[in-house]
C-alpha cells in the first residue's frame, strides 16, 4: 500500500511562450494539449502527459503526482496519511479531468508541497512523438524522472515519504558544494528507477524545485542536446558528467523558469531483493563541472530562437 511512480509534476511557470518553445525544440517533448488557460500538457511516452506547465508566477514547483495501484491502496494510503495527521483533500472532477485520472487524494507535505495520489490515468491516444529527432524517454513503470527537492526540516520530509508514501532510501550523499557549504541529500525510490526524488535542507530557498531530471534512451540524445543548449544560448548550469550513486551521464540546463532541467541517460536500476543502501562523499565521478550563470530568473522571451 505504497506509491508506485512519480507518475506526472506540475509546474507554476510565469512565460508559458517560453516553455513551449524550451520544451518542443530543446527536451524534445510533445505538446499534447493545451489547457483553457494556457497550460501545456507535455507528453514523454504514451501517456496523455507527464508534465503540465500551469501559468503562474511563482516560476516552481506546483506538485508532485504519485501513481497508486489501486482504488483500494488509495483509499488505505489517505488513511495512513490522515492518521498521521495531515488533511487530505479529495480531487474534484475538475481536478481529475486536468490530471486525466478517475480518483485523486491530495495532502501538503511537511514543507508545504503539494502531493495528489492518483489511480487510473489515462493514454495518449496514439504513440509519443517527439518534435527532435530523439529515440525518446525512459517513463513507463518508472515514471516521468526524479525531482530534488530544497525543503525546511529534513527529518519530518524523511518520515512524509519513505514511512507514509512508502518509498525506500536509496542512498545518501554527503560532500562540499563550496568552502563552508556543506550538503547532505536523501535519494528515494519506489520502483526500479534508482530514484524518483531526493531531497536536501536549504531553508529560506528561493523556491521548492532544485531540478527536474528526464532519462533519454541514448546517449547521443544526451550529446546532441548539449551541443542545441549551446547552439541555442540556454544556459548550461553543470557540464556533462557521471553521477557517483545512480551512475546517470547527464548534464544541467536551466529552464526558462530559472529552475534547472537534468537531461541524462543509462541510470542505474534498483532491485530491492539485493540493495545496499550507500553512503558517497562526492556526487559525481567526473565532470557536471558548475559553470556560473549569472542569471537564474526566467530568461527573456528570445532565449529560444
Amino acid at each position: 500500500m505504497r506509491v508506485a511512480a512519480l507518475g506526472y509534476v506540475g509546474l507554476g511557470v510565469g512565460d508559458l511562450t517560453a516553455w513551449e518553445r524550451f520544451a518542443g525544440n530543446i527536451l524534445g517533448l510533445e505538446i499534447r494539449d493545451r489547457g483553457t488557460d494556457g497550460s501545456l500538457f507535455l507528453r514523454m511516452d504514451d501517456r496523455h502527459h507527464r508534465i503540465a506547465v500551469h501559468p503562474g508566477a511563482q516560476d516552481d514547483l506546483a506538485y508532485l503526482g504519485w501513481d497508486v495501484a489501486t482504488p483500494a491502496a488509495l483509499g488505505v494510503l489517505a488513511e495512513r496519511l490522515q492518521a498521521a495527521g495531515f488533511e487530505v483533500g479529495v480531487g474534484d472532477a475538475a481536478r481529475c479531468a486536468d490530471r486525466r485520472v478517475d480518483e485523486l487524494r491530495w495532502c501538503l507535505d511537511p514543507n508545504g508541497i503539494c502531493n495528489e495520489f492518483a489511480v487510473g490515468a489515462a493514454g495518449g491516444g496514439a504513440p509519443f512523438h517527439s518534435p527532435r529527432a530523439l529515440s525518446g524517454f525512459v517513463a513507463g513503470d518508472q515514471g516521468v524522472g526524479h525531482v530534488v527537492l530544497t525543503v525546511d526540516d529534513e527529518n519530518a520530509t524523511l518520515r512524509f515519504y519513505r514511512d507514509l508514501l512508502g518509498l525506500r532510501v536509496s542512498d545518501f550523499i554527503d560532500f562540499k558544494r563550496e568552502p563552508g557549504v556543506d550538503v547532505h541529500m536523501t535519494f528515494l525510490h519506489c520502483n526500479a528507477r534508482h530514484h524518483s526524488l531526493a531531497f536536501v535542507r536549504r531553508p529560506g530557498a528561493p523556491r521548492r524545485i532544485s531540478h527536474l531530471m528526464i532519462e533519454a534512451r541514448s546517449l547521443d540524445d544526451v550529446g546532441t542536446t548539449f551541443t542545441l543548449c549551446e547552439r541555442e544560448g540556454i544556459p548550461i548550469a553543470m557540464t556533462l558528467g557521471r553521477h557517483t550513486n545512480d551512475d546517470m551521464f547527464s548534464f544541467y540546463m536551466v529552464s526558462p523558469s530559472g529552475f534547472n532541467v537534468e537531461f541524462g541517460f543509462g541510470g542505474k536500476s534498483i532491485d530491492d531483493a539485493i540493495w545496499e543502501i550507500q553512503h558517497y562523499g562526492a556526487a559525481s565521478v567526473w565532470g557536471h563541472r558548475r559553470e556560473s550563470v549569472a542569471e537564474r530568473a526566467p530568461q527573456p522571451e528570445g532565449m529560444i530562437r
